[in-house]
């Protein structure tokens, strides 16, 4: 990217937030916090009314107003892509509303552009994503994410999956993420005393309170971090047979799928990082004589004692 190019951005960036940091910008363009200070001089040469805090950052002057911007055919391409996959993940309430910015920037696309984004829209598809419970699917993540903004505790009646109970919870929510093909809402739980991680498609009902709590000071990177830094992650090494291969499809990357190596007529051995290998045993044991455990050995142990008490269970069931 030359330098007016990245001028125009950092323009761009400064008005999308109200305070942006020098070392943002660094790290974005991936140039010196110098290289910053000059281009921020540079826009202040030419009119536009630069605030500057020493340890704050940078921000533009309240009631600056800059005309509508114009975008590439590429960002036009990501806008449509992203747009496919707000209908797949986000909820009802997220995706009438980025369908309604989508509008907002269509109209201020070229006629050459409006052209490509239509012919394109026609061309990229994504399943709907139906993870979320149908008590709360219209406006679970904008209920929640309405929440962290207003910082007013949530109340949600909760199945625990350990239990498989219905439980009342009064969080404080510090984010939400999305993992392993679910939302998760992280949150500190009064009922716990402690932070926790609640799936999305488990919340039955919730609603904002008018109770307001302090933000606390763990954020959703460090909390995701420390969870990281937590899980024993285990190598786990499985030889698959040929022609199941096509039936692991996505599934294999929920389970920590790393790498594959063709073993020709043996199979295709797959190496995976699991956090848990009593989930990973019983995902396995779907694949039956058709997947062999290559390690760790207590892996094999585990699929064997599986096995044996499927075959326990099975045997008390005579045939009318």
């Amino acid at each position: 990217m030359n330098r007016i190019d990245r001028i125009s951005a950092i323009l761009i960036q400064l008005q999308s937030k109200k305070v942006v940091k020098a070392q943002e910008i660094a790290d974005r363009f991936n140039i010196s916090l110098r290289t910053v200070y000059r281009d921020v001089s540079t826009l202040e040469e030419a009119g536009i009314p630069i605030i500057g805090e020493a340890g704050v950052g940078y921000s533009i002057m309240e009631g600056y107003r800059l005309p509508p911007v114009s975008f590439t055919k590429e960002e036009a391409t990501a806008f449509i892509t992203a747009e496919k996959l707000i209908e797949k993940f986000a909820d009802n309430a997220i995706d009438a509303m980025y369908k309604s910015a989508m509008y907002k920037v269509r109209a201020v696309l070229r006629s050459t552009e409006k052209d490509f984004v239509e012919h394109l829209d026609e061309r990229i598809e994504a399943l709907k994503y139906k993870n979320l419970p149908d008590s709360a699917k219209d406006n679970v993540l904008q209920t929640t994410l309405r929440s962290i903004t207003e910082k007013r505790v949530l109340h949600l009646e909760y199945f625990a999956w350990h239990n498989a109970k219905l439980t009342q919870r009064s969080i404080e929510p510090i984010g939400v993420c999305h993992a392993n093909n679910h939302w998760h809402l992280i949150a500190w739980c009064q009922l716990r005393k402690d932070y926790r991680d609640f799936r999305i498609d488990r919340i039955r009902q919730l609603k904002i309170t008018d109770e307001p709590f302090k933000e606390r000071d763990l954020s959703l990177k460090q909390y995701l971090q420390q969870i990281a830094e937590k899980e024993k992650m285990e190598t786990v090494t499985v030889l698959f047979s040929r022609h199941v291969i096509r039936h692991l499809s996505e599934q294999k990357y929920y389970y920590g799928f790393v790498q594959e190596t063709d073993r020709g007529e043996d199979g295709v051995e797959m190496t995976f990082l699991s956090a848990s290998l009593e989930g990973f045993a019983r995902w396995l044991l779907m694949f039956t004589v058709y997947a062999k455990v290559v390690a760790p050995l207590e892996l094999n142990t585990r699929m064997r004692e599986l096995s044996e008490e499927l075959q326990q269970h099975y045997s008390l069931f005579q045939p009318a």
